[in-house]
């Protein structure tokens, strides 16, 4: 090739490919100054950016799921508030029973006493049947009507997604009439004198073999608080450990596609100088020919 040509200028190509090999680059280090992203999208790296939105997409199931499971955690608190107003009452209508059971508590104080006993008896089925959350019941509902309790519906039990590959927890609910106290019913019916209705409150507040006396239902109520707090302290440890494992993962994400930003504006101002200078360089070689002019004057 002529060194000296006006057709071909070596060193304009030259500088023109390195400075279209600068642009290149500076839009390459622009894009990850403007996105803060090493890895914005597939064109810049296919592997990682694939990598990285199966990352996302476990952050986004983790969210979620912890947002379900703090649903679950507002019917647990809600129910176990539901059972320590039932407990509180029974522990009333313990006492209660146990005057009631004194042969000595005869007439107008025995009336009074049984009065103070139904209406606590009531008490306990519209705790039961005011403990939902979201229109959800883990204790279902107890029919009190005429202050007898004689039927009701189970609680709804669930299952709670706990984390983004779908494992769940199963919460379950109670059984239908759990918190019905029906063990009293022929005492005021069925007793001829107060000597026999002492015995039969006696009974009453001996008796745990039957489904529906006093007992049972205390015990009910126990293993239930037992049981439900259980489950809610499990929830709220499943809630910490999805928080920390976000966390992780997102730690992990941004050493995968994050740009080290002071790196890349160190690598702007370098860039920006050498496209000053290929700009100068180019224009240099292009005057070039123009010198062989004077060759023919």
């Amino acid at each position: 090739m002529a060194l000296n040509s006006v057709i071909t200028n070596a060193g304009a190509m030259v500088a023109l490919q390195s400075l279209n090999k600068t642009n290149d680059m500076m839009d390459v280090t622009q894009k990850r100054i403007s996105t803060g992203y090493r890895v914005s999208d597939a064109k810049d790296d296919g592997a990682a950016f694939a990598v990285a939105q199966k990352v996302r997409g476990d952050i986004a199931g983790i969210t979620s799921a912890n947002e379900q499971l703090g649903g679950a955690t507002g019917l647990l608190d809600t129910t176990m508030e539901g059972l320590k107003n039932i407990s509180t009452t029974l522990t009333s209508m313990k006492g209660v029973m146990t005057k009631l059971a004194d042969d000595k508590v005869v007439g107008e104080e025995r009336s009074n006493y049984e009065s103070q006993y139904t209406q606590l008896r009531q008490q306990v089925g519209s705790y039961v049947n005011d403990s939902t959350y979201n229109g959800l019941s883990l204790l279902g509902t107890s029919d009190m009507a005429d202050g007898v309790a004689t039927g009701g519906t189970a609680g709804a039990g669930f299952k709670v997604i706990r984390s983004e590959t779908g494992n769940t927890y199963d919460i379950s609910g109670q059984t239908a009439g759990a918190f019905n106290i029906t063990d009293v019913t022929t005492v005021n019916t069925g007793a001829a004198n107060d000597a026999a209705k002492a015995a039969a409150w006696k009974t009453a507040l001996t008796a745990d073999a039957a489904t529906g006396n006093f007992k049972n239902v205390e015990k009910n109520t126990n293993d239930a608080l037992n049981k439900y707090g259980n489950d809610s302290k499990a929830i709220s440890n499943q809630i910490s450990f999805n928080k920390g494992k976000m966390e992780a993962l997102e730690s992990g994400l941004g050493a995968l596609i994050d740009a080290d930003l002071a790196k890349e504006s160190a690598r702007m101002q370098s860039l920006t100088i050498r496209q000053q200078l290929g700009t100068t360089s180019l224009s240099t070689a292009n005057q070039a020919p123009s010198s062989l002019l004077s060759l023919f004057r």
